[in-house]
Protein backbone atom coordinates (compact mmCIF):
# COMPACT_ATOMS: atom_id res chain seq x y z
CA UNK A 1 0.00 0.00 0.00
CA UNK A 2 1.34 3.83 -0.91
CA UNK A 3 0.55 6.40 1.48
CA UNK A 4 1.02 10.03 0.90
CA UNK A 5 0.87 12.61 3.90
CA UNK A 6 0.08 16.07 4.49
CA UNK A 7 -1.14 19.07 5.91
CA UNK A 8 1.88 19.58 7.90
CA UNK A 9 3.16 23.33 8.41
CA UNK A 10 4.12 26.05 11.19
CA UNK A 11 1.91 26.38 13.90
CA UNK A 12 2.07 28.73 16.81
CA UNK A 13 2.13 27.00 20.32
CA UNK A 14 -1.49 26.29 21.77
CA UNK A 15 -2.73 25.74 18.00
CA UNK A 16 -3.92 23.00 16.10
CA UNK A 17 -2.80 21.66 13.16
CA UNK A 18 -4.86 18.72 11.09
CA UNK A 19 -2.77 15.82 9.07
CA UNK A 20 -4.12 13.61 6.48
CA UNK A 21 -2.87 10.68 4.70
CA UNK A 22 -3.74 9.03 1.76
CA UNK A 23 -3.92 5.37 0.64
CA UNK A 24 -3.61 3.67 -2.50
CA UNK A 25 -2.79 0.26 -3.97
CA UNK A 26 -4.49 -2.27 -1.63
CA UNK A 27 -7.70 -2.66 0.47
CA UNK A 28 -7.39 0.32 2.84
CA UNK A 29 -9.35 -1.26 5.37
CA UNK A 30 -7.64 -4.37 5.91
CA UNK A 31 -4.98 -2.35 7.71
CA UNK A 32 -4.21 -0.72 11.13
CA UNK A 33 -3.40 2.63 10.94
CA UNK A 34 -0.59 4.99 12.86
CA UNK A 35 1.18 7.79 13.16
CA UNK A 36 4.58 8.26 13.94
CA UNK A 37 7.44 11.75 14.59
CA UNK A 38 10.95 12.19 14.31
CA UNK A 39 12.37 14.89 16.48
CA UNK A 40 16.20 16.06 15.24
CA UNK A 41 18.51 14.04 16.89
CA UNK A 42 15.79 11.36 18.20
CA UNK A 43 14.66 8.07 17.61
CA UNK A 44 11.12 7.76 15.48
CA UNK A 45 8.41 7.31 18.00
CA UNK A 46 4.65 5.60 17.64
CA UNK A 47 1.86 8.70 18.28
CA UNK A 48 -1.34 6.72 18.07
CA UNK A 49 -2.84 3.73 16.16
CA UNK A 50 -6.65 3.28 15.15
CA UNK A 51 -7.64 -0.06 13.87
CA UNK A 52 -9.43 -1.47 10.72
CA UNK A 53 -12.68 -0.27 11.38
CA UNK A 54 -11.72 2.83 13.48
CA UNK A 55 -13.83 1.37 16.44
CA UNK A 56 -10.47 1.37 18.89
CA UNK A 57 -7.41 3.87 19.01
CA UNK A 58 -4.61 3.80 21.15
CA UNK A 59 -1.89 6.47 21.92
CA UNK A 60 1.41 7.82 23.50
CA UNK A 61 1.01 9.26 26.88
CA UNK A 62 2.64 12.74 25.74
CA UNK A 63 -0.51 13.10 22.98
CA UNK A 64 -3.06 11.49 25.07
CA UNK A 65 -5.80 13.99 25.02
CA UNK A 66 -4.48 16.37 22.95
CA UNK A 67 -4.63 14.33 19.23
CA UNK A 68 -7.04 12.72 18.19
CA UNK A 69 -6.74 9.88 15.13
CA UNK A 70 -9.74 8.82 12.73
CA UNK A 71 -10.13 7.21 9.52
CA UNK A 72 -12.96 7.29 6.74
CA UNK A 73 -12.38 3.93 4.64
CA UNK A 74 -14.65 5.21 2.19
CA UNK A 75 -12.07 7.72 1.09
CA UNK A 76 -9.19 5.55 2.03
CA UNK A 77 -7.57 8.16 4.50
CA UNK A 78 -6.45 8.24 7.88
CA UNK A 79 -6.61 11.76 9.82
CA UNK A 80 -4.68 13.12 12.68
CA UNK A 81 -6.53 16.14 14.32
CA UNK A 82 -3.62 17.56 16.26
CA UNK A 83 -5.04 20.85 19.32
CA UNK A 84 -2.73 22.53 22.09
CA UNK A 85 0.54 21.76 20.08
CA UNK A 86 3.48 22.11 21.92
CA UNK A 87 6.97 23.54 20.77
CA UNK A 88 8.32 19.55 21.60
CA UNK A 89 5.56 18.17 19.08
CA UNK A 90 7.38 19.34 16.12
CA UNK A 91 9.03 17.01 14.07
CA UNK A 92 8.14 15.20 11.00
CA UNK A 93 5.10 13.12 10.98
CA UNK A 94 4.69 9.50 9.29
CA UNK A 95 1.77 7.28 8.64
CA UNK A 96 2.23 3.97 8.24
CA UNK A 97 0.07 0.46 7.85
CA UNK A 98 0.00 -2.93 9.52
CA UNK A 99 -1.91 -5.72 9.03
CA UNK A 100 -1.60 -6.19 12.90
CA UNK A 101 -3.53 -4.73 15.66
CA UNK A 102 -1.66 -3.16 18.78
CA UNK A 103 1.69 -2.67 17.47
CA UNK A 104 4.20 0.45 18.37
CA UNK A 105 7.14 0.27 15.79
CA UNK A 106 7.99 -1.75 12.42
CA UNK A 107 4.58 -0.77 10.39
CA UNK A 108 4.44 -2.39 7.37
CA UNK A 109 4.55 0.44 5.25
CA UNK A 110 5.37 3.91 5.23
CA UNK A 111 4.66 7.24 3.70
CA UNK A 112 7.02 10.06 3.42
CA UNK A 113 6.64 12.50 6.16
CA UNK A 114 5.35 15.93 6.56
CA UNK A 115 6.47 18.64 8.60
CA UNK A 116 5.24 20.09 11.56
CA UNK A 117 6.93 22.73 13.72
CA UNK A 118 5.36 24.48 16.61
CA UNK A 119 6.71 27.77 17.75
CA UNK A 120 7.14 29.09 21.34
Amino acid sequence: VQLQASGGGLVQAGGSLSLSCAASGRTFSNYVMGWFRQAPGKEREFVTGISWSGGHTYYADSVKGRFAISRDNAKNTVYLQMNSLKPEDTAVYFCAADSRWGKVREYDYWGQGTQVTVSS
